[in-house]
């Protein structure tokens, strides 16, 4: 048997229109906070991250029409979009995704936010979850 990839569940990112409104359904409902919030250009999204244990909540809404994001909820609305998990070598762990014959996203690593390094294996080979490798 190999040594796991995954080191624990970084993530589970949720799409939604309304960021504003979904931060405070959170905050309201369930007493967590953001913790990080940041526009990510390269991907046309922003984010909030809301703490819970040792992993987050990533509320996504899309910036621009053309971002991946905003093209899925065209097809699919608001929900659960990806899950992010903490790796300890993105690049190492991407190689293996590819050598296992998977379909990915991310030919490489790239800069994620709040300074991780992230790959996303695609949905195809994954059994219809998008999966984000995450390197802090």
């Amino acid at each position: 048997m190999s040594e796991p990839v995954f080191t624990e569940i970084d993530h589970v990112a949720i799409a939604v229109r309304d960021l504003d409104g979904a931060v405070a359904y959170y905050q309201d409902t369930y007493g967590v906070e953001v913790e990080h919030r940041e526009v990510v250009e390269r991907d046309g999204v922003e984010e909030a991250l809301l703490k819970v244990a040792e992993s987050y909540v990533q509320l996504l809404t899309p910036t621009r029409d053309d971002s991946p994001v905003a093209k899925w909820m065209e097809k699919r609305g608001e929900g659960i979009h990806h899950v992010g998990y903490r790796v300890s070598d993105c690049a190492v762990a991407l190689e293996r995704v590819k050598a296992a014959g998977h379909m990915v996203i991310d030919e490489a690593p790239r800069p994620g936010s709040r300074g991780t390094t992230v790959a996303f294996v695609h949905p195809k080979t994954a059994f219809g979850t998008l999966i984000e490798l995450v390197q802090e």
